[in-house]
C-alpha cells in the first residue's frame, strides 16, 4: 500500500463504492484489444484520415481518459473524431453494439466457464476481493458497485463471480440512455440518501473517472494498480493515471488487507 495524500484521512467509513471491471472482476480483461483497433479502423475509414499510428495514438487516448464512464462515451468521442476527418456522423450506439459484439466474442468462453464451473470465480477476481468485501462488511460499511459497463451485463458477471451475495441490489450499471446512470450520480445518491459527509466515504477504482467523482465529494479514493497480465505487483502506467486523477492510496490489489485494514479502521473493531 502506498500513501500518496498524507493529509488524506480517512474518516469512520460509512459507505465504499467499488469499480467492477479491472478493480473487482477481470473477465472483460483486454477489452482495451477489442476498443482500441476496432475505433482505429473506424478513424481511418474517413476522408482525411491520418496514419494507422496516428489514428491509434487517438483512439487510445480518448479512450484512457474516459474510462471508467459508460462505453457510450467512448463512442461519442470517436463519432466526434469522425466527423473531424470529414466521416458522416452516426448514432454511437451502433459503434457501442458493434464493439460489444467483437467483445463479447472474445470473452465468451470466460462468461460459459464460469457459468458451468469449469473455471473457478478466484481465476478472474482482482486477488483478495472477496477478502477486502467481508472485511467491509465486517465493520458494517455498506458496499456500492458502480460500472461502465451495461447493468445487464454487470449484474451477469457480478453473480458469475459469486459476488452478487454481498452487493445485493446494489448494483449499478450503464443505461442505452447514458443520462440516467454515471458514477457521479449513483456517489451523489449514496450520499444524498444516509445523509452523509464526504470523509465517510470510499471509493476504489482502477479508472480516472471514479477516483475523481469520489475526490469530487470530499470521499477517500483509492487506487487499484493491478497488472492484469501477471496479477502481481502494480501496473506502473495505472499507477501514474491514478495518482494524477487525485488518487490518495495506490494499492496492487487485495492481498495486502492487514494494512489497508489498519489504514482504513485503526483501532476499530470488526462487528
Amino acid at each position: 500500500m502506498e500513501i500518496i495524500n498524507k493529509s488524506s484521512k480517512p474518516g469512520k467509513l460509512h459507505s465504499v463504492v467499488f469499480d467492477f471491471d479491472g478493480t473487482l472482476s477481470l473477465i472483460r480483461k483486454g477489452w482495451q484489444e477489442i476498443m482500441t483497433p476496432y475505433f482505429t479502423e473506424v478513424l481511418l475509414d474517413a476522408p482525411k484520415a491520418g496514419t494507422y499510428e496516428e489514428e491509434w495514438i487517438c483512439a487510445r487516448e480518448f479512450i484512457d481518459i474516459l474510462t471508467g464512464k459508460q462505453t457510450i462515451y467512448q463512442c461519442m468521442k470517436l463519432d466526434e473524431e469522425v466527423v473531424i476527418r470529414g466521416g458522416i456522423s452516426r448514432d454511437p450506439l451502433e459503434y457501442k453494439n458493434e464493439y460489444h459484439r467483437r467483445l463479447l466474442e472474445k470473452i465468451e468462453y470466460r462468461r460459459k466457464g464460469l457459468g458451468d464451473g469449469s473455471i473457478k470465480p478466484v481465476e478472474y477476481l482482482v486477488p483478495g476481493s472477496v477478502g477486502v468485501i467481508e472485511m467491509l462488511i465486517g465493520y458494517d460499511v455498506d458496499i456500492y458497485l458502480a460500472s461502465g459497463t451495461d447493468e445487464e451485463y454487470v449484474k451477469q458477471e457480478v453473480a458469475l463471480l459469486g459476488l452478487d451475495k454481498y452487493f445485493r441490489s446494489r448494483i449499478y450499471g450503464a443505461r442505452d440512455d447514458y443520462k440516467l446512470f454515471s458514477k457521479a450520480m449513483v456517489i451523489k445518491r449514496i450520499i444524498k440518501e444516509n445523509k452523509l459527509h464526504g470523509s465517510s466515504l470510499a471509493g476504489f477504482g482502477d479508472g480516472y473517472v471514479e477516483i475523481e467523482n469520489i475526490k469530487e465529494v470530499g470521499g477517500l479514493a483509492i487506487g487499484v494498480a493491478a497488472n492484469e497480465e501477471t496479477m502481481a505487483g502494480i501496473d506502473e502506467w495505472k499507477r501514474t493515471r491514478l495518482i494524477k486523477a487525485g488518487a490518495d492510496v495506490i494499492i496492487p490489489d487485495f492481498t495486502g488487507l492487514d494494512d489497508l485494514e489498519k489504514y482504513l479502521f485503526g483501532e476499530q473493531h470488526a462487528i
